[in-house]
């Protein structure tokens, strides 16, 4: 999306259907697999999620084969055997994975990208430093609070949630995973020596109807009334 798209309302398209028909998936059907037109998407969702300040403070590991699903699978399996036979099932598996700190580099590299897409381009050198004062600001005030990791983590989070209700809307079944060993995924891809740490697993392909129990099952969330105030 460039600065002259705008988004549309679409009537074919509801948004809240899709909300409450989505849920967490119990059982893939491995003769199906995401195409890759709709791959190209899933990762563009990973990209344009929101994140505080748009620090984007993430990353990904994106398994589309056997081997590559397997190495998560077998990461887990110690600790939460329960969830490798959906690894190993989806179409395809995704880490979500925090930055364990956020450096000067990192948001200097940031600052760059955001010139190169148009950020800047009214007054670059003054828009510049006031948005790399402003992301400052708030990167060090987690730094005095000492939870720059649990801010990002929460970033990475933001991301899951859009990530969920986007593959929904594409068609795309899933299934979250917080029953994962973070230590085992984090050596076997070595994301801690690359400054990440893995959070979240989600697994992506299309449902085994005649297995999937959670299929039938109705949804179950609190009434507005125990969760929202109107004022």
């Amino acid at each position: 999306m460039n600065a002259l798209t705008k988004i549309t309302a679409q009537p074919d398209l509801d948004i809240t259907d899709i909300a409450k028909a989505r849920y967490s998936a119990k059982s893939y059907d491995t003769s199906k697999k995401i195409s890759d037109s709709d791959i190209v998407k899933v990762k563009e969702l990973l990209r344009f999620s929101p994140s505080s300040t748009n620090a984007q403070p993430w990353h990904f590991v994106l398994a589309s084969t056997e081997a590559g699903k397997e190495r998560i699978a077998k990461a887990n399996d110690e600790k939460f055997p329960f969830n490798g036979p959906s690894v190993r099932a989806a179409s395809n598996v995704v880490i979500f994975a925090a930055r364990t700190e956020i450096t000067e580099d990192y948001l200097l590299h940031v600052l760059d990208q955001e010139e190169i897409d148009g950020r800047f381009a009214s007054d670059p050198e003054t828009h510049k430093a006031q948005m790399h004062g402003g992301r400052s600001m708030f990167v060090n005030i987690h730094k005095d609070l000492d939870d720059v990791a649990q801010w990002n983590a929460q970033q990475v989070y933001l991301n899951v949630g859009q990530f969920l209700l986007g593959v929904a809307a594409l068609g795309i079944d899933a299934t979250p995973m917080e029953g994962i060993d973070t230590v085992a995924l984090d050596a076997e891809f070595g994301l801690t020596e690359k400054g990440f740490t893995s959070l979240v697993v989600v697994a992506i392909g299309y449902r085994n109807a005649e297995e999937d129990y959670n299929a039938a099952l109705p949804k179950s969330r609190l009434p507005l009334a125990d969760i929202l105030i109107e004022i």
